[in-house]
């Protein structure tokens, strides 16, 4: 979704009270390739309150992705693994459990919406069977019960004429019938939180915006908390309520949003925001690129990832890794250029 990035944001930016509800601690996750081993999330932190919007940003490659797969521990094993790090949900550390126990977590705590649709829903099975497995799975409700609550789901996520819906299959619906589908399968058993990967990529601009308010209209009638993964500055200003910036595996930027966007710290956070189109902006002005390509996550520099496409790096940003600090009440920065 190319939206313009727009000065007015929609995200709350006061603090919420109470614990969070997932509270990621120093997640580390690699990959082993023949060309050695590669941390595609680097010692990532951030939490995520009940009722909030967190937007996790950044370029292909970045690790968010990686992040989300591994709150769910879906990294599969080989190549990949999750070598340290915490994953606290509701207090409870979800490395620590077994196979089963986390299997009644994904689907029904936890749910998450990929990237594609198509590829992610079983073309042989009714949508609305598929819609109702969480509930079936999780709640052990007879079928003839769960097509009833499946056909529910469809009309909660406006899907037009639910009751000839719930019995049609993935390749008769259009994709953005397919992002509703999988919307109502993520609802399904009411979890507490939802991830969102890219869940707008494949649609048109007008469809993409309904489903992005859809989505966020019934997380938050359910004050279920929301991580929406995206590389569109223009979906964050509208939605989120805080913002994590990746880059390299690594968090590099995290603030509230309002916060972020009148004050962003980082050059790369600054390079994002500037190569996007604003409506307040001057139409004549060209955009700027962010020069380079991402880092080989096989051959990271020693020092910041970012230096060698910074155009304000210096011999300290080469050789010496900056750690991510506080620069005000919530915004923190990893950058040796921010006193």
């Amino acid at each position: 979704m190319n939206a313009p990035v727009k000065p007015e944001l929609s995200g709350t930016d006061e603090a919420r009270g109470g614990a969070p509800l997932l509270s990621v601690r120093d997640l580390v996750t690699r990959f082993r390739t023949d060309r050695g081993a590669v941390t595609a999330v680097d010692h990532v932190s951030f939490d995520v309150r009940a009722g909030e919007t967190l937007a996790i940003v950044g370029e292909s490659g970045s690790g968010k992705s990686v992040t989300a797969l591994s709150i769910l521990r879906l990294i599969p094993d080989p190549p990949g693994s999750i070598e340290s790090g915490q994953i606290l949900f509701d207090g409870q550390d979800l490395l620590g459990l077994s196979e089963a126990e986390i299997r009644a977590v994904r689907g029904n705590r936890i749910a998450m919406i990929f990237q594609e649709p198509m590829s992610s829903l079983n073309p042989a099975l009714t949508v609305g069977m598929q819609v109702g497995e969480p509930i079936h799975q999780h709640r052990g409700a007879p079928w003839a019960k769960v097509l009833r609550q499946a056909r529910d789901l469809l009309g909660r996520v406006r899907m037009s004429d639910p009751d000839a819906r719930v019995g049609a299959y993935p390749h008769q619906f259009s994709g953005g019938m397919r992002q509703r589908a999988m919307i109502a399968m993520a609802l399904a058993c009411d979890p507490q939180l939802i991830i969102a990967d890219e869940p707008t990529t494949a649609l048109d601009v007008t469809v993409q915006a309904q489903i992005l308010d859809l989505l966020q209209d019934l997380a938050k009638r359910a004050n279920s908390a929301l991580i929406l993964i995206t590389h569109d500055l223009g979906v964050v200003a509208r939605y989120a309520d805080r913002v994590v910036v990746m880059y390299a595996g690594r968090v590099v930027e995290t603030a509230p949003a309002r916060e972020l966007y009148a004050r962003p710290r980082h050059p790369y956070t600054r390079g994002l925001m500037a190569s996007v189109p604003r409506l307040d902006g001057d139409t004549a002005k060209r955009l700027v690129p962010i020069e380079g390509q991402p880092p080989d996550l096989s051959a990271l520099p020693p020092g910041c990832a970012f230096a060698p496409r910074c155009q304000e790096a210096t011999e300290t940003c080469r050789l010496s890794r900056p750690p991510l600090r506080a620069v005000g009440t919530r915004h923190q920065v990893a950058c040796t250029l921010e006193n």
